[in-house]
């Protein structure tokens, strides 16, 4: 059940993954993003940080996988801080003055929390 709950989270992370290379490669994403700050497309500053967001969101999938005993081992000491950031991602995004992106990404969020403690109380 552990492995399940870890691909799922894994799977769940490639949605806010894929958003942002969308954004970062330059569609009118932004409303799904930061607040909603830039309803089309990112400039190219915050198109830079999507591309560091897709990469943080790599690691914590990687983390949540090694604690589940798939993938890299080095990174399950990341899996608490990976589910801190999860959390604090969810708070974010529902508190979100955009619309769109409460509603999208508040329970994509949510169900990346509760399969990650599920990994995590395993």
């Amino acid at each position: 059940m552990i492995q399940i709950l870890a691909f799922a989270y894994t799977g769940l992370t490639a949605l806010p993954m894929l958003m942002h290379l969308g954004a970062a490669a330059g569609a009118p994403l932004g409303r799904l993003t930061v607040g909603g700050r830039f309803p089309g497309r990112l400039p190219p500053a915050w198109r830079a940080l999507a591309l560091v967001q897709v990469a943080l969101l790599a690691t914590m999938a990687g983390a949540v996988l090694a604690k589940a005993g798939i993938g890299a081992a080095p990174l399950a000491p990341l899996f608490w801080p990976a589910l801190a950031l999860t959390l604090l991602s969810l708070a974010a995004n529902a508190a979100s003055p955009s619309r769109p992106e409460r509603l999208l990404w508040t329970p994509v969020l949510f169900l990346m929390v509760a399969t990650a403690l599920g990994v995590g109380l395993s």
